[in-house]
């Protein structure tokens, strides 16, 4: 590797990493300008140029946020003052290399939490032959509140710039620009999805891996009423120069705020029942169809996909809130009366799990609308088009508690196990060798996928449905959810709006 302090030349200036466990890694390294004054909620401008050589040893500061719910408290970090979010990290095996196919993480958390990093280690992509980079985007009302005289979808148009960065600057880090495969989870898949029916992003990457794809888009009207919900609560007009004007916290404690009575916005529809006021925008500039009609219709056919959920979705939330076994026949009704979908509704839930409980209708459908269903139909709507297709279900159960296959269990899979925040939880601070082998598997088609555009079995197609089955003895079989897939045949995952 050389040097312990390696330097590349970037387009705005040149940056000093570390070798770490054999890999180059460059932290913090600006993809565009900092996302305040002036260019406070709108779209993201080219970073400016530096002299000298710029320190690329630690993480830029993470977007605005409150702490993720259930994390172990900890010292608040310092205030930043730079605005600095914008920011990319790459591990890079050799940055003398040619041609390395190159994986660029978006992360999820609810489009409200989280960051590129600390969290995501990049060292078992590039222990792989892979450029690992993770790239942050602005959350909540800074990258996804709906405000006259802004951009929409400011999160969104944050991915395009900084895949446009490595589109300009990869080569430099030993990537071949013209091999990218986008990969992230939940939220993150949810911008992956938006990004494959986007005209500003065609072209910036070829593959894309969309795990547990989230199906909430919003028509402009709903998230104007949150955008108004949020000012509201922050004592502000919903109107820009208001808005601009704030300190960034003040509106993450509204939007907080806001989260934790979503139940009281009635004229919400759906969508009070869920974990987060936030979700993009189907605004007709920015984003102009949600991803499944894009795709349906064609509009990243050249893109190879490879996407998939998590058998027990939602019973992270359940279990993480401490209402396992605690679910009520009027919450599982409330719930089957929002989400099942026509012409069955709630009584074609209850024929087609008649051994399901209350708990259990209400984890099911839960899990149905919010991330399997929406998966699910992204592959068929890839797959009808003509892309390159594949699909996968994990069903490994979590060796760190009672959550089954649930939400995000593919993260410390797909990463290898973390002993700390979430991964932890789900893990035990000691995961059997069988469950490390698993993720094993998983990375190492997740970077067959990346290199060649294979990850080791064959395609989904309308007619078969042929899906990896992620368990401790790993299957390929047909989709395995056949009594959902069938319920929700006939929906087409559309804006959603108010009632």
């Amino acid at each position: 590797m050389g040097s312990a302090e390696p330097e590349v030349s970037t387009s705005a200036g040149r940056v000093r990493g570390r070798v770490e466990q054999g890999n180059a890694v460059f932290r913090g390294v600006p993809f565009a300008q900092p996302p305040v004054g002036n260019l406070r909620f709108q779209a993201p401008a080219p970073a400016a140029a530096w002299d000298g050589v710029r320190d690329a040893a630690a993480f830029g500061p993470q977007c605005p946020q409150a702490m993720f719910p259930g994390t172990p408290v900890a010292p608040e970090p310092a205030p930043d003052t730079t605005g600095e979010w914008l920011t990319v990290n790459v591990w890079t095996p050799d940055t003398q290399a040619r041609g390395l196919p190159v994986m660029v993480w978006i992360h999820g958390g609810a489009y409200l939490f989280g960051s590129g990093g600390p969290g995501y280690d990049g060292t078992p992509f590039a222990n792989g032959g892979a450029v690992f980079v993770s790239l942050n985007y602005r959350l909540g009302m800074e990258g996804f509140a709906l405000i006259d005289g802004a951009p929409a979808n400011r999160g969104l148009l944050d991915a395009v710039a900084a895949l446009r960065w490595v589109r300009d600057n990869i080569a430099a880090f030993g990537g071949d620009p013209a091999n990218v495969t986008v990969f992230g989870e939940s939220a993150g898949a949810g911008v992956i999805a938006a990004l494959l029916a986007m005209d500003d992003a065609k072209g910036l990457f070829r593959r894309a891996i969309a795990q547990s794809v989230p199906g909430t888009f919003f028509a402009p009207d709903l998230a104007a009423a949150v955008t108004e919900a949020v000012a509201a609560v922050a004592g502000l007009p919903a109107v820009y120069e208001a808005l601009a004007g704030t300190d960034p916290m003040r509106l993450v404690a509204a939007q907080m705020d806001v989260t934790a009575h979503m139940k009281e916005y009635l004229e919400w529809g759906a969508v009070r029942v869920t974990d987060t006021p936030f979700s993009p925008v189907v605004d007709g500039e920015v984003l102009t169809r949600t991803p499944w009609r894009a795709l349906v219709s064609g509009a990243a056919r050249d893109v190879e996909l490879l996407t998939g959920h998590n058998r027990d979705e939602y019973r992270l939330f359940i279990a993480a809130a401490g209402r396992l076994g605690q679910i009520t026949e009027d919450e599982a009704e409330m719930v089957l009366g929002y989400f099942a979908p026509a012409p069955d509704g709630p009584a074609g839930y209850r024929e087609a799990y008649p051994g399901q409980d209350a708990g259990g209708l209400f984890e099911l459908v839960f899990s149905d609308w919010l991330f399997r269903m929406p998966t699910l139909h992204l592959a068929q709507a890839h797959a009808m088009s003509g892309g390159t297709t594949y699909l996968y279900e994990l069903t490994a159960q979590a060796p760190g508690g009672p959550f089954g296959a649930c939400h995000a269990l593919d993260i410390p899979l797909v990463f290898g196990a973390d002993r700390e925040g979430i991964s932890a939880m789900l893990t035990g601070p000691r995961p059997p060798a069988e469950f490390t082998a698993l993720g094993d598997l998983m990375r190492s088609e997740w970077l067959g996928f990346a290199y060649h555009g294979e990850p080791g079995w064959q395609p989904y197609g309308t007619e078969h449905r042929t899906t990896r089955v992620y368990d401790l003895r790993p299957d390929v079989r047909s989709y395995p959810e056949e009594a959902s897939m069938h319920l929700w045949e006939r929906h087409m995952f559309d804006a959603l709006d108010k009632p």
